[in-house]
């Protein structure tokens, strides 16, 4: 009965395949027939009218909102990217290592073959129900252009939702200290698609069911549990000291359950004017002694009338890297005149504003400020965080008595108990006798 829907799928599939390098042809690791049949395992779509459907519209109605976010819209963009290598870049970020055929082959071999052996779940029941994309049924132009090309096909399941949620269950195999962050992000790949409205909530929902039937079935080949052990080998041999090292860590606020997060780097408030890579949450995380330093810090200025306002903290290595790329492009000027108005962006290397190697990288660093109970506010230091200029060291004179005076409460509380500060930036304290003195971590904030 689906013999010749299934031909027809193939034969999409094998286009889709053809269209770049890198969906070169890979023998999977069992054929269509040998794989569970989603149209005999999953629900239909849901028909219009019914509960699960007003759902779906709702949801597309929230992804519309959710594409006002500058940096949530650009991750879409990047989610649409039909590739083994654009997923593969994402999914690098929280699984600890860069994924490429050249520096990690046999993890390369593993996740792409595994993509291919369940990229053929999901065609029959996408030419079975041909169900219309929402952009398609709202008559809207797609959001990304990409999209457009995959108007007259249908929705039900996720194409993209398939090859995110199959590798993130391959990556946290092999790495499986950091399934929760790649799980994470896998989770936003999906999401990103109801966002872009390219498919509808239900889609994505059931595509993780599906592509979670597909990976049990792999989990049934011997060809893949081979594999399974050289990717997992390569990943041990490969895997620098920092790529490790979260039980060494903990979130602030579980240290500390009243401070206040504003995490500048996970929004776009900072001198790049985007999210930097390794922040997948508004999160900070220190080692455990810097953090167990700093609530006696709490303590010592709660006292006072004091809360303490985080940030930045611990700070990946990807994203001192980003931070090296933007500062490469000076052309890039969009954030100048709130950050750097005063410095030519050409010499911000050689000031030192932006260098390879961060103190935050080493997990015992933090940026913050004091926060007035009483007033409600922060408390008026001068200048402004990440400002590039010496109005920013801690002992410059060109602000107001109350202001240096503001700085130094902030000082003396950081200094007394295990910090030291940083000569030019007046938020900026590292703990002396820091656990990891010559270890610069990569892993994700979550």
């Amino acid at each position: 009965m689906f013999r010749p829907l299934i031909a027809t799928a193939v034969l999409l599939l094998s286009c889709l395949w053809n269209a770049g390098a890198q969906e070169k042809q890979i023998q999977p690791y069992f054929t269509t027939e040998e794989m569970p049949d989603l149209i005999k395992s999953l629900p239909a779509p849901p028909v219009k009218g019914s509960p699960a459907f007003k759902y779906d519209v709702q949801q597309y109605k929230w992804g519309k909102a959710r594409r006002k976010d500058a940096a949530r819209a650009e991750m879409a963009r990047r989610d649409a990217v039909w590739s083994y290598e654009a997923l593969l870049d994402e999914l690098s970020v929280p699984f600890g290592l860069t994924i490429s055929e050249s520096a990690t082959p046999e993890i390369w071999k593993l996740v792409t073959t595994s993509l291919a052996t369940t990229d053929q779940m999901r065609v029959a029941p996408k030419a079975y129900y041909h169900r219309t994309r929402p952009f398609v049924y709202f008559k809207e132009k797609p959001f990304l252009e990409d999209d457009a090309e995959f108007s007259g096909e249908g929705s039900y399941p996720s194409g993209h939702t398939m090859r995110s949620w199959t590798a993130a269950q391959v990556l946290a195999e092999i790495n499986p200290g950091a399934a929760d962050a790649i799980y994470a992000r896998a989770w936003q790949c999906g999401e990103s698609r109801v966002i872009s409205g390219a498919h509808w909530q239900s889609d994505v929902d059931v595509t993780r069911l599906g592509a979670s039937i597909g990976y049990a079935r792999l989990q049934t080949s011997p060809a893949f549990r081979t594999q399974m052990a050289l990717a997992q080998e390569e990943f041990r041999r490969l895997a620098a000291p920092g790529q490790g090292g979260r039980e060494h860590f903990v979130r602030i606020s579980d240290v500390i359950p009243d401070v206040i997060l504003e995490i500048r780097y996970y929004s776009t408030h900072n001198f790049v004017g985007e999210r930097i890579d390794g922040y997948l949450a508004p999160t900070a995380m220190l080692t455990r002694q810097a953090a167990d330093s700093l609530k006696v810090v709490s303590d010592e200025l709660k006292a006072k009338g004091y809360r303490l306002k985080i940030y930045d903290a611990y700070r990946p290595q990807c994203a001192v890297d980003h931070f090296v790329r933007w500062a490469a492009d000076v052309a890039d000027t969009t954030m100048k005149r709130y950050f750097y108005p005063n410095v030519d962006k050409s010499r911000l290397f050689e000031l030192e504003y932006i260098m390879s190697r961060s103190g935050h990288t080493r997990g015992s660093t933090v940026d913050l400020t004091l926060f007035d109970m009483d007033a409600g506010q922060d408390v008026d230091m001068g200048y402004a965080f990440d400002w590039f200029g010496e109005e920013s060291h801690p002992d410059y004179r060109g602000i107001t008595e109350e202001q240096y005076a503001n700085r130094m409460i902030l000082r003396d509380a950081m200094l007394g108990h295990g910090f030291k500060p940083l000569d030019s930036e007046w938020w900026h304290f590292t703990l002396k006798n820091e656990p990891f003195p010559d270890t610069y971590f990569n892993f994700p904030i979550f």
